[in-house]
Parts: C-alpha cells; sequence; structure tokens
C-alpha cells in the first residue's frame, strides 16, 4: 500500500472551484482520503477533533486566513508537526516569508496541477 493511499488530507479554500481543483489533483495523483473546509475557523475545528496527515490550505479566507490556521496548528501540541502546504493565487514575498516563519512546509501558486501538487507533497513525504 502506498503513502497515497493512506494519506488523509484537509484542504482549506474559501471558493469551491479551488477546493474541487486541489480534490481532482489529490484524486489524480492517487490520494483518497480528502477532506473540506471553507474558510480557517472550520479547518481549525476539523484539526483539533480528527486530525488530518496534512493540510492543503489557501492564504485569503474570511473568519481566519491561512497564515492564522497555520499558527493555530503549529501551536497546538498533536498537530504541532502536521505538515502544512500553502495555496495562494499569486507569489507574494511577505507572505510566503510570514509562512515560513510559522514552519510552513511547502507552498504553491494557484491554479494547482497534479503534477505540481504530487511535486510539493514528495518534497515532504517522499514518494507517493
Amino acid at each position: 500500500m502506498s503513502i497515497a493511499d493512506k494519506l488523509r488530507v484537509l484542504i482549506v479554500d474559501d471558493t469551491t472551484t479551488s477546493r474541487l481543483l486541489v480534490r481532482d489533483s489529490l484524486e489524480q495523483i492517487g490520494v483518497k482520503h480528502v477532506f473540506y473546509a471553507n474558510d480557517g475557523q472550520k479547518g481549525l475545528e476539523f484539526m483539533m477533533t480528527t486530525p488530518a496527515h496534512m493540510v492543503i490550505s489557501d492564504v485569503n479566507m474570511p473568519n481566519l486566513d491561512g497564515l492564522g490556521l497555520l499558527k493555530a496548528i503549529r501551536e497546538f501540541g498533536p498537530t504541532r508537526k502536521v505538515p502544512f502546504i500553502m495555496l495562494t493565487g499569486q507569489k507574494e514575498n511577505a507572505v510566503i516569508q510570514k509562512a515560513a516563519q510559522l514552519g510552513v512546509n511547502n507552498y504553491l501558486i494557484k491554479p494547482v496541477t497534479p503534477e505540481s501538487l504530487r511535486k510539493a507533497i514528495e518534497a515532504i513525504v517522499g514518494k507517493l
């Protein structure tokens, strides 16, 4: 059984289209266990109750943005080391630097493709 077969991934994005594109990309690379939250607050609640193995989150969202979600996940003991991939609509150096300070594992510029997502995940967990 491959890592992709076991991996539980939480997608956090306030845009339905973006969530579906990321989900489709994950499915194309073999990830079967995908969960969703439409803002950072709901993503945090999910992670506090049923943690995923990895979080893929947009930056700009209502209620709690991606940086706030990353910070909260890093501060909570049981989720402190959960891999986190940040999605951004454009290369925003200040956001990327802040995410790096908070412990992001990788980041991607939208739109996400199956290949770019595979590379970002494999850079963290190894070959899928």
